[in-house]
């Protein structure tokens, strides 16, 4: 009995019958003919009671779930739901979703038809990292009449782990197979060498190296070929994730900190895409979660697992430790894409020296976010005089922005100002062009 629900019908045939019974006091012809009532409502009651309840299992489901949930990316969640009795039925699905979407009213309502199987999808975004676990699949199947709803439960107990989003990382991907590697009208630079990345067998001229003498090609040709060869043209990035207290500020529920874990996902992928080297670390009172620069084939699986376990404990950013890490970590000459966030001129000066020092010995690229609220801010039409106000303070801090850029170009830093949406590509897109120029 603790899987049966009376429904609001049944309760509304209470109250009549009630009211029925409170009128044969002052019309005792009633009272026969409520007590009629009660009896053909019993019998109607109970035939309904039976259909839904007799045999087993008439009503299956199953919920479906990927691997792994993609941070910040709508997931597909499907349930496949089949009737097995003879008649139609309604079906109420609620579904224990984990507690981190803060989904209270969850419900899908479904009319399934008698021996049907239908598949049904819902879409969750995570807004954060870590275990997700799902709880029930409650269905209440309501009866032909409306009267009862029997409960059935299934799936108990399922757990997802959320990774920073490989549904972004899989979008950019194109980006590394492009045929116009070398855009934004920079132009390739060919430079002969004799490593190992083959360019093309040519007859043997005065000063190339025998050691590169073709011999098969050279009896095909009944003359000296040689392989000729590119200047291998393989760097070293490594993005630096800032995991201090600014980096938790919110946008669109997500903190900008799994914004800038999920960039630094799909850039990783494109630079091994590129043969290059690819590392990372991230900082906060101390450097922590470095992984050493390599471009093979394993090496993303491995920044994967270390950006899902990447936390943070609020505190100030320690600049100046970040650059003696750096300094000892990074011995060689590598593109640094720094993650982090400035809101004024004031906070940038005191980080300054350190990344004047970090652009000494590398290619130095800042990305920091624009403050969206704001810009709209400005460009909402003013109303009245506290509007004034608030239109002044976003156009300052707007213009901050602006300065700061311009302070970091001064010293021949890279940055990149831009909104939680576009980071990830113009961050790509950065590398793609500095990747060109060559370091």
């Amino acid at each position: 009995m603790k899987h049966l629900f009376l429904l609001p019908r049944v309760y509304i045939g209470f109250g009549i019958i009630f009211v029925l019974f409170i009128l044969s006091f002052l019309f005792p012809v009633l009272y026969s003919i409520t007590w009629g009532v009660v009896g053909v409502g019993f019998i109607v009651l109970l035939t309904d009671y039976l259909a839904l309840f007799s045999g087993k299992e008439k009503i299956t489901a199953q919920r479906f779930l990927p691997e792994k949930l993609s941070n910040g990316d709508e997931n597909p969640i499907d349930i496949q739901l089949s009737n097995h009795h003879t008649f139609s039925v309604r079906c109420d699905i609620i579904d224990e979703i984990p507690f981190q979407f803060q989904e209270r009213n969850f419900l899908l309502e479904e009319h399934v038809k008698a021996n049907q199987t239908k598949r049904l999808t819902y879409l969750v975004t995570p807004k954060f990292r870590g275990e997700y676990n799902f709880g029930k699949l409650n269905i209440y199947v309501r009866s032909p009449l409306q009267l009862v709803a029997k409960r059935y439960v299934f799936s108990e107990g399922q757990m997802l782990p959320c990774y920073p989003s490989f549904i972004q990382m899989k979008k950019y991907d194109l980006i590394a197979f492009a045929k116009n590697k070398y855009a934004f009208g920079l132009k390739k630079l060919r430079k002969i060498g004799n490593t190992t990345e083959f360019e093309q067998i040519k007859e043997y001229v005065s000063g190339d190296d025998i050691r590169t003498i073709n011999w098969k090609a050279t009896a095909k040709k009944n003359e000296l070929m040689v392989n000729q060869f590119l200047d291998e043209n393989t760097e070293t990035v490594y993005t630096i994730l800032d995991k201090g207290r600014l980096m938790q500020m919110p946008f669109e529920g997500m903190s900008l900190l799994n914004y800038a874990i999920n960039s630094s996902l799909a850039l990783s992928n494109v630079v091994l895409k590129k043969n290059d080297r690819i590392g990372m670390l991230a900082f906060s009172k101390k450097v922590e979660n470095i992984v050493a620069a390599s471009n093979k084939r394993t090496h993303l699986q491995k920044i994967i697992t270390t950006l899902y376990n990447i936390e943070t404990n609020f505190s100030e950013s320690d600049f100046g430790y970040l650059y003696s890490a750096v300094k000892h970590n990074i011995t060689h000459r590598s593109l640094l894409l720094l993650y982090t966030n400035f809101e004024s001129l004031s906070s940038l000066e005191r980080q300054l020296p350190y990344l004047r020092a970090l652009a000494k010995n590398h290619v130095l690229v800042v990305i920091f976010f624009e403050n969206t609220e704001l810009k709209a801010l400005t460009e909402k039409e003013i109303k009245n005089t506290d509007e004034i106000i608030d239109h002044i303070v976003a156009e300052k801090f707007n213009f901050e922005k602006r300065l700061i850029v311009s302070e970091l170009r001064k010293y021949g830093i890279h940055s990149i100002l831009t909104t939680p949406q576009n980071l990830s590509i113009e961050t790509i897109n950065t590398y793609l062009k500095i990747k060109a120029k060559g370091f």
